[in-house]
């Protein structure tokens, strides 16, 4: 099968729809298909314009402009570029990746219905504050009719997308390699230490990695000195209001801030450690927390989000309503080692149904869903 996947954001950028369309264009290349990304993202050597190279068996068209602070928009070019790519290549599926603001993205989807070729569209995001109020406008324009196959990457994403568009949404999830996360070995607590908490994100604002200090404050405050660790893992525009709150909340001996680190270390610092926090509330579907709860941790996250999708209230983690329900259930966790080992136990006896044959398989439905809508 000859497939195409278009995104505003490819690697070398780092993030959720990056990784994650990489990580399926790669595997679908090994399960046989041939597979092509567009994307408006410059090469690592600000390759654009139309240029292709191959990665991994993925070619991938860089069809993005010389932009200030490198954005991934083609507004002028990037049309005009998604069709000829498209004419070259008549694949038999393409597959579009949105986010919120994705104007390469939605570009590639009126491009591709308007030459009669399947599409699917995924949406990686929450649509919070936009469904409600652009649904009445949306439904009268040509998205309400649109011939694609619609999805997002959870449950709790796609009934924004229904009430944005009133159209039938399937999901399509994220995925990992779920072997190469799993434990190695059954959890071993000792009475003695300290809880050792991860946490894992791009530190910006919407992942709300300051208040995720200020959760691990509230619950160093009510816990004996040294019975709570947080190591966070990322890097982005709020570091350095990270680290002012930590210096302002008197934590340089309860946080490390580990910055970014490879996949390998991350897998390195989850088998040493017991709850994941993921305080995101607008999270669509929380790749690192499907990561951790695979690696057997238990996972601590907002009702209402992604992670619920493989989250177990009161069984393998905690679904809070909000940031002081996560704090108690952080000092519930601490006070009460037993449950913490029970949930542990738990995570890591029951893996979550994430792997690439699982999303391979949700893909190609797609790609046929689409087909038949031509």
């Amino acid at each position: 099968m000859r497939v195409v996947h278009v995104s505003d954001c490819f690697a070398p950028r780092t993030g959720g729809i990056e990784t994650q369309v990489g990580d399926l264009a790669r595997h679908q290349v090994r399960s046989g298909d041939e597979v092509h990304v567009l994307t408006a993202t410059l090469g690592p050597g600000g390759e654009r314009g139309g240029v292709v190279d191959v990665e991994d068996g993925v070619h991938v068209h860089r069809l993005g402009a010389r932009l200030p602070f490198d954005l991934p928009v083609n507004p002028l070019a990037g049309p005009g570029l998604i069709r000829s790519a498209l004419r070259e290549v008549r694949p038999d599926a393409v597959h579009v990746h949105a986010g919120v603001l994705s104007p390469f993205a939605f570009d590639g989807v009126r491009v591709a219905t308007g030459l009669g070729l399947p599409t699917a569209i995924t949406w990686h995001c929450m649509l919070d504050g936009v469904a409600g109020v652009a649904g009445p406008v949306v439904r009268r324009t040509r998205w309400a009719r649109l011939p694609a196959a619609l999805s997002a990457v959870s449950g709790a994403a796609a009934q924004r997308v229904r009430t944005m568009l009133g159209s039938r949404v399937d999901v399509v999830p994220n995925g990992i390699d779920t072997g190469l996360w799993a434990p190695a070995g059954p959890a071993v607590l000792d009475p003695g230490a300290p809880v050792r908490l991860v946490a894992t994100m791009r530190l910006a604002p919407r992942k709300r990695a300051v208040p995720l200090v200020d959760v691990v404050a509230g619950a160093a405050r009510r816990l004996p000195a040294g019975a709570v660790r947080l190591t966070l893992i990322g890097d982005g525009p709020a570091r350095d209001a990270v680290r002012a709150r930590v210096s302002a909340a008197g934590l340089g001996d309860v946080v490390d801030l580990r910055g970014r680190l490879d996949r390998p270390e991350v897998r390195a610092t989850y088998a040493d450690a017991d709850v994941f926090l993921a305080p995101a509330r607008l999270e669509a579907f929380g790749i690192a927390a499907l990561e951790a709860r695979t690696a057997g941790l238990v996972v601590l996250a907002h009702a209402g989000t992604g992670v619920g999708e493989f989250v177990t209230d009161g069984v393998d983690g905690f679904l809070v309503a909000d940031d002081e329900a996560m704090t108690d259930a952080v000092v519930r966790l601490v006070q009460d080692r037993d449950l913490l080992a029970a949930m542990r136990q738990r995570a890591a006896a029951e893996p979550p149904p994430f792997d690439w044959d699982h999303v391979l398989a949700a893909a190609r439905a797609q790609y046929a869903r689409a087909a038949r809508l031509v």
